[in-house]
């Protein structure tokens, strides 16, 4: 079982949809099941309609989950866990306040070493936990240190060993009763028997606190790790929705870029050993290597996404993609792909389609040009030829050279550049009483 587990508190960024992507594409080899994890137990950050936009965008991506639900569903489990840990003795309650734990870590900071919890409070007993529940005192569960060194195997960055000190005493339970994020995590890790987790290297210090907590639990069954090495920005900054809307993959959608192509270009980063350029997801399953990826950060190039977005654009079907401008005609199609010379998104296609099909200016330098030719086209006959019509439209019109070129191709197409009308013509020949107006 491989798992995705984002949490409904923003937008999706590139990270994590390079995770869910992985995740997927990795349990399709294997032949194992693929569930998804809304982690909504932190409700203060949790923002309405996130996890519905979440579904959506998976759904976009045909990233097919067998399982999906939401952590908060799992409450109860993660308390009679934790209260499990403080029966047996492997975790305790914690009755510091945050003035003491700010003290202590303020002198830490002042001898220059490592935060870590004291254990002032690890000799509080059973007792002492029901004596705290009936004075309505605060109090938080945290969960004995280990004993000995965590070894975590990650298959990318090979073994990496953690002392018990790094992991420390930490808190599994809030003083609301709500499970930490590593605890709920491990748990339902451990719950759902998930066999391989593949994330962002930014959760390797979590690791080895989430072993400990299974291996506390007495959860015996090997779980795989591959931390995936972090995205960069054009700075050489790690890429963050907070300070790059690029990373937003709700942003890449509005620009007018293709799932297939973000997904193509995201299983490229970082891997050097793609027998191709440009690909789709069911090819990716029968050739793609987990093991392959660097562990070196990658820098997110825009420039690059852009040109696999063209590929993609090019490879489309030509009913299908008019139906992004809202025809449903494969010559709008054969239209759009005229311009990818010039254009590389769905949002900049639309920008050079549009102006064909809306009312045309007549105000302009060959404004009255434009007119005398959009009555001769509205009174002619319909010609299947480009030369056939241009000859009609000239010998009607008395006009030649430039005269008749330049407003014949802003009636038709709008624009002073482009590509030739004698290419555009077959293709808008059948709405061209709504074009030459």
């Amino acid at each position: 079982m491989l798992r995705f587990a984002p949490s409904p508190t923003g937008d999706m960024h590139i990270g994590n949809l390079r995770v869910a992507i992985l995740n997927y594409l990795v349990a399709q080899q294997r032949n194992d099941q693929f569930l998804v994890r809304i982690e909504d137990t932190d409700v203060k950050r949790n923002i309405e309609g996130k996890d519905t936009e979440i579904m959506m965008i998976l759904e976009k991506f045909a990233i097919i989950h067998n399982s999906v639900f939401h952590q908060s569903e799992h409450l109860n489990l993660h308390q009679t866990l934790a209260l499990r840990l403080l029966k047996n003795e492997k975790a305790f309650v914690c009755k510091c306040t945050d003035e003491e734990l700010e003290a202590e870590r303020e002198e830490a900071k002042a001898n220059k070493v490592a935060y870590r919890y004291s254990g002032r409070c690890q000799h509080l007993t059973k007792d002492d936990h029901t004596a705290l529940q009936k004075s309505g005192k605060p109090f938080v569960v945290r969960l004995k240190k280990p004993e000995n060194d965590i070894t975590t195997h990650d298959v990318l960055k090979g073994d990496i060993t953690t002392a018990p000190n790094e992991v420390d005493a930490f808190v599994i339970l809030r003083t609301d009763g709500t499970p930490t994020y590593n605890f709920a995590c491990a748990c339902d890790d451990m719950l759902s028997n998930i066999s391989f987790i593949i994330r962002g290297e930014d959760h390797l210090s979590n690791t080895p606190k989430q072993i400990h907590i299974k291996n506390i639990l007495g959860y015996e069954n090997t779980t795989q790790y591959a931390h995936l090495p972090i995205i960069l920005n054009d700075d050489g900054k790690k890429m963050s929705k907070r300070n790059n809307e690029a990373s937003s993959v709700k942003w890449l959608f509005e620009e007018g870029f293709l799932p297939d192509a973000i997904l193509n270009y995201l299983l490229l980063l970082g891997n050097s050993k793609a027998p191709r350029e440009i690909f789709t997801l069911p090819e990716a399953i029968e050739w793609f290597d987990l093991n392959s990826i660097s562990t070196s950060p990658a820098k997110f190039d825009i420039d690059k996404l852009r040109f696999i977005n063209r590929a993609h654009l090019k490879m489309m079907d030509n009913k299908a993609l008019s139906k992004l401008f809202k025809f449903a005609d494969a010559d709008i199609g054969k239209l759009a792909k005229l311009y990818l010379e010039e254009a590389s998104t769905i949002k900049e296609l639309e920008s050079k389609i549009r102006p064909i099909f809306k009312p045309k200016d007549f105000s302009g330098k060959w404004g009255e040009e434009m007119k005398i030719i959009s009555k001769i086209i509205w009174d002619a006959p319909a010609f299947d030829e480009f030369e056939d019509f241009k000859k009609h439209v000239m010998q009607q019109s008395g006009l030649k050279g430039e005269s008749f070129f330049k407003p014949l191709r802003y009636l038709l197409i709008g624009a002073g550049s482009g590509p030739e009308v004698s290419d555009i013509y077959p293709l808008i020949k059948s709405y061209i009483l709504e074009v030459a107006s």
